[in-house]
């Protein structure tokens, strides 16, 4: 089962995140093989980690739990909160480590699982998932991985999602991983 994990850090961490980062990226590599996406999001200038965005395919939601809560910055108090959630993914394009990008997340009360989910452009998306609840049969949202900064693409796929009640927030983001 697929879990998008999507963590914020707490203030003014940078510095030991820094000094913790061989930690997390060991912590990572054990799921090297189960990873579909990973990275940091990034403060508009693209000059601070703000936090990072997992898909990782793990047994079930309490497993995803784990994998968030055993994490090196988590233990260390370097996040301050996160989010777990089953995402089914409908589009993954290759994001290369220097392409810069804007991840797009939505939010929504949940409906039924159909034909009406959101459908961006194909041409701007690096990645597209539909979150869902832990039965797979309501969506409860979605994130996408927009593949430029240029905020008139952007805006595109914001519109293309938002509707009445959806909740979106669009925020710089990189592909992760050791090199």
């Amino acid at each position: 089962m697929l879990f998008y994990v999507q963590a914020e850090d707490a203030p003014d961490v940078q510095d030991r995140m820094i000094a913790q980062g061989e930690a997390h990226w060991s912590y990572m590599d054990r799921f090297a093989d189960r990873l579909v996406l990973r990275g940091p999001t990034l403060s508009e200038d693209g000059e601070e980690h703000t936090g990072s965005v997992h898909v990782v395919e793990v047994a079930d939601r309490a497993a995803a739990e784990r994998f968030a809560t055993r994490e090196p910055y988590w233990i260390s108090g370097l996040y301050r909160e996160f989010t777990a959630d089953r995402i089914i993914v409908r589009e993954q394009g290759g994001i290369s480590r220097d392409e810069d990008a804007t991840l797009v997340t939505a939010r929504w009360s949940a409906r039924p699982l159909d034909a009406t989910e959101p459908k961006p452009p194909q041409g701007a998306l690096g990645f597209f998932g539909l979150l869902v609840d832990d039965e797979g049969v309501r969506s409860t949202g979605c994130v996408a991985v927009v593949r430029t900064l240029v905020d008139k693409e952007v805006q595109v796929v914001v519109d293309e999602i938002a509707g009445e009640g959806v909740t979106v927030t669009a925020r710089r983001w990189c592909r992760g991983g050791r090199s």
